[in-house]
């Protein structure tokens, strides 16, 4: 029986143009100080839902919704996830995976499987400045094999990176941009001091949309597209 540690019962925001379901899973290898699922990251206190409630709760809303998003913490860290997935994908949904790319070999797996119909992989930061932005040494030949599974083998995908002003210049933006130039969509998101993980983080700052719309203007001939996720100042 596969757990997983939350569930919102629809979003409009999680899977681009579709209407979800979202879940959640506990754990992440990852300590990114700017994170706003400290809960999640650390496993505290969480839910236990077994996903037998997910799958009856698709059941009565077949033709309301699209699918699932499948989010944390880090959902590849759970050895169960592609069991979860075919149960889902058995009832004629749309499955969306949200990850940090350090599980390849899940990955792989789940595309040759043909479980995930989007992927959003997170660039956290240019190779250089990796673990210190994530805060956690990161072996980045896994990163660039996730890079290099989704740009081959997923059926849609985005990378996406959070940008708090602190820890990352426009400079490094475009040495993420220079890093996975040719993908087919590269989104910016706007960071916001919504209960960071590192407290500290509650000091650090987002880039306005101007700030981000102008790196994304900078961004446009290394993508199909460019997208800027981020409310007006």
């Amino acid at each position: 029986m596969v757990v997983m540690n939350g569930m919102q019962n629809t979003s409009f925001i999680d899977y681009p143009g579709k209407i979800v379901t979202t879940i959640f899973f506990g754990n992440c290898n990852f300590r990114c100080p700017y994170c706003h699922n400290s809960d999640l990251v650390f496993n505290r206190d969480l839910p236990q839902i077994e996903h037998t409630v997910l799958l009856e709760h698709l059941k009565k809303r077949k033709g309301m919704l699209d699918g699932i998003c499948i989010t944390g913490g880090e959902p590849t860290l759970h050895p169960d996830l592609p069991e979860l997935i075919r149960d889902v994908k058995e009832l004629g949904f749309l499955v969306k995976l949200d990850s940090n790319g350090t599980n390849p070999r899940m990955l792989e797996g789940l595309f040759s499987d043909g479980l995930v119909d989007y992927i959003a992989m997170d660039i956290k930061a240019p190779k250089e400045k990796y673990s210190e932005v994530v805060k956690v040494n990161v072996n980045m030949d896994l990163i660039q094999q996730s890079i290099d599974l989704i740009r081959e083998m997923a059926p849609d995908y985005e990378f996406r990176t959070t940008i708090p002003r602190e820890l990352l210049t426009e400079d490094d933006i475009m040495s993420i941009g220079e890093w996975i130039k040719g993908a087919k969509r590269y989104a910016l998101q706007q960071f916001k001091p919504n209960k960071p993980l590192d407290p500290a983080c509650l000091e650090c700052h987002g880039y306005t949309k101007k700030e981000m719309d102008a790196m994304a203007e900078r961004l446009k001939g290394y993508f199909d597209e460019v997208l800027v996720r981020a409310k007006d100042d």
